[in-house]
């Protein structure tokens, strides 16, 4: 098909005023493609995605039903991209926010009539870009002279930013997959010692928004932009990907895969390879070979584990046994899948330390030595790993061999940093934890966890002013995590304690009790609250709290608790002191029995 003047972008309630429009451009003599347009035994997708692409203009009318629409939405962000965005206005609605800074014809009350000011505007600025965009005939001197694009600067290194592929499936639950197969290429990538990779979590800040390639190129300092889109309909998935110059915008390589799901793998090294060949990097062998290995070869055992890591991001506590459950399936598929092991152990860490019955530490650290057994060059098995050996049975020297073992194969291994930061604060070296929890945060900005307890590491070290601004960051953190999830028990006891730590005494007690009665079964939150008691030299609650959770405890917990510097201001009351004599008491009792 020849390129078309303009691609309209519409929600189907809107059939009849997209037509007005359609009529209106044609009467104009441009050309217009819009899906009313189609023949029979035509592919919708096929031909669409064509039109789409090929555009010169595409006009997106918004409206309220428009700007829910995920198909509006990706055409609109596809065109934004392309530089040929043109947006109207057909009834008040708030559009997408990522579409906000873009200028757009306000046509509320057209009604078609051609000699609108507001429809004249339109059809003029319509006019220019598709003019602007139109082929033009080569002259003679063009004919005469072979042009060669530029070279690309020679760095010793060169930079690449996989921006979060566009899900063009129609269905917002494939969203997962999506992502999943973005960050992969990311993984994948990153192997490559010859590439700098932007991060997984600076790449996907980018999800949602307008793409300036040259913005990005400047903040971020990188030569080369990978964009793409996925769209998966049962057992078939088509993948379109494209390499771009980020300082010029110009394609360097784009392909577009059609196969079964289960080619995914081969899909994803194809990509990868393509971008090594297009700018001319060279393999070491080992890096061929990480290339060339894979999680699984098993497409449902891909795609359930794509859906557990997508609710693991999340951060919501409410999903974990949900998480658990996959992750069972996933390893019953492919009992070789050694993240789907790892993401299942910290999973039931997470919830040991809750106190949720049917799960335990020592069941999460079954399956975190399951995961390094199934793959041994897995940097999140070993943060598991050590993750389950420090709420179980402390040994140091496993600790900090799985800890090693984790930032050797992944140095942006988020799991790793997390649990390097609690292992720190248990041995009382402060800095070593801050440098930790910090670099946990910057890898994903939303972590509830490491913000709140970069604070407790903050104030061992007398830095008052750092103490101040991680609880304020907490605050906001733990605030934006209970608008969603009222009773997310992790937020609840961080929010109590940086309160405490500002001084507003008030609000820490008031949050405290009503985190009591939305999650009064949390062992965590329980102990969390108990600390930020002691912290404001809340002795007696402080205490009672700590005394209540004695019967749960295991070995490990109590020996988190005579290490915990958030208990020193009780540490010598003598109710605090009966208590941990209680407790070791009880354990003495178990290991003689």
């Amino acid at each position: 098909m020849t390129a078309p003047d303009i691609f309209l972008s519409y929600n189907r309630e809107d059939a009849a005023t997209a037509r007005v429009y359609a009529d209106a451009f044609a009467e104009a003599g441009l050309e217009v493609w819009w899906d009313a347009a189609l023949r029979s035994g035509e592919s919708y997708d096929e031909v669409t995605e064509a039109a789409l692409r090929e555009a010169r203009a595409v006009v997106v009318l918004w409206s309220p039903r428009s700007v829910v629409s995920r198909w509006v939405r990706a055409e609109a962000t596809i065109a934004d991209r392309n530089k040929t965005f043109m947006p109207v206005m057909i009834e008040a609605c708030e559009r997408p926010i990522m579409f906000e800074l873009t200028q757009t014809a306000e046509l509320t009350h057209w009604k078609g009539d051609p000699q609108d000011n507001a429809w004249q505007a339109l059809l003029s600025h319509t006019r220019q870009m598709v003019e602007a965009r139109a082929p033009t005939r080569p002259t003679q001197s063009d004919l005469a002279v072979t042009t060669v694009a530029p070279p690309v600067a020679q760095r010793d290194k060169p930079a690449i930013i996989i921006l979060p592929f566009a899900n063009m499936s129609g269905d917002a639950e494939q969203e997962f997959f999506t992502d999943g197969v973005s960050e992969d290429i990311i993984t994948d990538l990153a192997k490559v010692s010859a590439l700098s990779v932007v991060s997984r979590n600076t790449a996907f800040a980018f999800k949602g928004k307008t793409i300036v390639a040259a913005r990005i190129a400047q903040d971020l300092k990188v030569d080369f932009l990978l964009e793409g889109s996925v769209r998966k309909a049962g057992n078939r998935v088509r993948i379109t990907a494209q390499l771009l110059d980020a300082h010029t915008d110009e394609q360097i390589w784009a392909e577009r895969f059609d196969r079964d799901l289960d080619d995914i793998f081969a899909i994803q090294d194809e990509i990868a390879k393509a971008i090594v060949a297009a700018l001319k990097l060279k393999l070491a062998p080992d890096e061929k070979r990480a290339m060339d290995r894979r999680t699984t070869t098993n497409a449902e055992a891909y795609e359930l584990y794509q859906m557990a890591r997508q609710f693991t991001r999340k951060g919501s506590e409410r999903i974990r046994p949900a998480i658990v459950r996959i992750c069972q399936k996933v390893v019953e598929l492919d009992p070789g899948f050694a993240s789907a092991w790892a993401l299942m152990s910290l999973a039931e860490s997470e919830m040991s330390q809750r106190g949720v019955e049917g799960h335990s530490h020592e069941s999460a650290k079954r399956h975190a030595e399951r995961a390094v057994a199934a793959d041994f060059n897995c940097a999140v098995a070993h943060a598991a790993l050590a993750e389950a050996i420090i709420r179980s049975s402390v040994s140091w020297a496993a600790f900090d061999s799985g800890l090693a073992a984790a930032l050797r194969l992944d140095p942006d291994c988020f799991e790793a940093h997390l649990v390097g930061g609690d292992g720190w604060i248990m041995r009382r070296d402060f800095p070593s934890a801050i440098r930790c929890y910090e670099r946990a945060l910057e890898l994903d900005p939303d972590s509830v966890r490491a913000a709140g307890m970069v604070v407790q590491a903050y104030r061992a070290i007398d830095d008052g002013e750092n103490v101040t601004a991680a609880a304020r960051r907490a605050i906001s953190l733990c605030e934006k995590m209970l608008a969603r999830e009222p009773d997310h028990g992790t937020a609840l006891g961080h929010l109590v304690a940086s309160l405490a730590e500002l001084g507003d005494a008030e609000r820490a007690r008031e949050w405290s009790r009503r985190a009591m009665l939305l999650d009064p079964d949390n062992s965590r939150l329980q102990y969390n609250l108990a600390c930020a008691m002691a912290q404001l030299n809340d002795v007696t609650v402080a205490v009672e709290l700590i005394d209540g959770l004695v019967d749960r405890m295991n070995s490990t917990w109590v020996l988190w608790i005579e290490e915990d510097n958030d208990l020193d201001p009780i540490r010598d009351d003598p109710r605090f002191v009966a208590t941990m004599k209680r407790a070791r008491e009880r354990f003495e009792r178990e290991s003689a029995g």
